[in-house]
């Protein structure tokens, strides 16, 4: 979806004034996360029939380090530390692995993980809320507990802030792609309003092409069979929550969204590629050459009358018992030359070390995320050079992605109980526990807890919640029941005093 276009459209019949080219930066972004840049990833050469082009080999490491600071941020191993337990397992499950409940139905750890990838490469990511099965009666939601709800996961391209305080996105849209009656369309969701009163419209639009090329946009005058145009709830915290890398965007335009992770590395990727097409290319031209002279090659003349030469480079032909001489004499200079090309791997391999070198710095991974030893990757595990670039890095974009991931649980929790009426408490404290094993060893960390518990340094109820992924209220519990278990009754002998 190209979505200047539909800007410009948007622009035209509503007169908003959104910054389109910082969309084209955006459009750039995701050539290098796709690894393929118009005019980077090109070469062209001139031949005897005219100049053609060549494609130049790319490793993709933008993608690689939008997937690494995904893996890093939200894994299997990231929970949600709900105070209330009647919350906790409506959205968690019974599962002390957190893998059941309203998230589960959601998928929503799979479809987290791979939106923190999208931000990172496009600078903006949003949690998106909406509500299936809902009846609207003048323009405000029935509550029923046949109310579904969805979540929908938006990179940059297709966020649209419209109202920004402080910094603070407060009012949005949201414009995805897809087909209406087999034809493509694109859906258009607007959010307005504050603390007080919201309102969520939904619009649809056709996509045609004009003579020129040019598509064209218009409104569907009537909604899908099931959905409603809009609809206006009390009392709602925010619908959506954006987040974007813990980088200080340097940019200017765009207000109310991020930067790419790799923004400040495209020099450095570029880099990669050419040494390492560099490298592919010596290889690929390192095969063995023999040279002829024209005086042993066999002569073919075309249907135009055209001679070539044809080299004896059949294996037989090849094995000459004496060496031909240009007068046939073995004191002369051999007709055919070998050449073993030098495939220069050790510059190549260095080249290519000290670029992946500085793209991980310059992306906040440390100097050595990416280093190559005997051919083995030692990942952020095995090495100690730049570990605490990685740290910090990664300490930094945490916060982001933290208030995002609270405020858009908070919007569901307000949904189950003001729409389905679930027995929830949407204001019940809530915290992420972040998998930190990039730093210390999980098993090394449980293990230390345990010990601080055992020796009264820390309450037990921490340990379990901790290490069971369990809410507090559940930990005191099952804390309460160890020690009256364990608690001994008291021995007597005799019959009394």
């Amino acid at each position: 979806m190209n979505i200047t276009d539909f800007l410009d459209y948007l622009h035209k019949t509503r007169g908003w004034q959104l910054d389109a080219d910082y969309y084209s930066q955006i459009e750039t972004w995701r050539q290098w996360w796709k690894g393929n840049v118009p005019g980077v990833h090109t070469r062209a050469a001139e031949y005897a029939d005219g100049t053609k082009k060549r494609t130049i080999a790319s490793l993709r490491m933008p993608k690689r380090v939008c997937e690494d600071w995904a893996n890093l941020l939200l894994n299997d191993r990231t929970t949600f530390q709900i105070t209330d337990a009647a919350t906790a397992r409506y959205l968690l499950g019974d599962d002390e692995q957190q893998v059941g409940g309203l998230l589960r139905d959601l998928h929503f750890w799979t479809n987290a993980n791979a939106l923190v990838e999208k931000a990172f490469w496009s600078g903006t990511g949003a949690f998106v809320l909406s509500v299936e099965n809902m009846t609207v009666v003048n323009g405000k939601a029935v509550p029923s507990p046949d109310v579904q709800l969805r979540l929908d996961y938006d990179p940059a391209p297709c966020i649209l802030p419209l109202r920004v305080e402080r910094g603070v996105v407060t009012e949005a849209a949201f414009v995805s792609e897809c087909l209406m009656d087999g034809k493509p369309a694109i859906y258009l969701q607007t959010h307005t309003g504050n603390e007080k009163k919201r309102t969520i419209r939904n619009e649809w639009f056709r996509v045609t092409d004009s003579m020129s090329g040019t598509p064209v946009f218009s409104p569907v005058e009537k909604p899908p069979e099931g959905t409603v145009e809009s609809v206006t709830v009390e009392g709602s915290p925010p619908w959506f929550a954006l987040f974007s890398p813990g980088a200080v965007k340097n940019i200017d335009g765009g207000s109310g969204l991020g930067m790419s992770v790799f923004a400040e590395a495209l020099e450095e990727a570029q880099g990669v590629d050419l040494a390492f097409d560099n490298y592919r290319e010596d290889i690929r031209l390192g095969h063995k050459k023999i040279f002829y002279s024209a005086d042993i090659c066999r002569k073919v003349v075309d249907d135009k009358g055209m001679e070539h030469s044809i080299p004896p480079d059949d294996d037989v032909v090849s094995q000459f018992v004496h060496l031909p001489g240009k007068e046939s004499s073995l004191d002369q200079s051999s007709e055919y030359h070998e050449y073993n090309p030098d495939l220069r791997v050790e510059q190549n391999h260095r080249a290519v070390q000290d670029m992946l070198n500085l793209f991980s710095f310059k992306c906040g991974l440390g100097c050595h995320r990416y280093d190559f030893e005997n051919g083995k990757v030692t990942t952020a595990t095995e090495y100690n050079g730049s570990r605490q670039d990685l740290v910090a890095g990664a300490n930094k974009n945490q916060i982001p992605i933290e208030g995002a991931l609270i405020a858009i649980i908070r919007a569901i929790l307000w949904a189950a109980k003001d729409l389905q009426k679930a027995t929830v408490v949407p204001d019940t404290p809530i915290s992420v526990n972040w998998d930190d094993s990039y730093i210390t060893d999980a098993e090394t960390r449980m293990t230390q807890m345990r010990d601080d518990a055992l020796s009264g340094l820390l309450p037990r109820y921490k340990y379990l919640s901790a290490r069971y992924g369990i809410s507090e209220e559940d930990a005191r519990r099952l804390a309460q029941e160890a020690k009256d278990e364990n608690r001994q009754p008291e021995l007597t002998f005799g019959g009394g005093a």
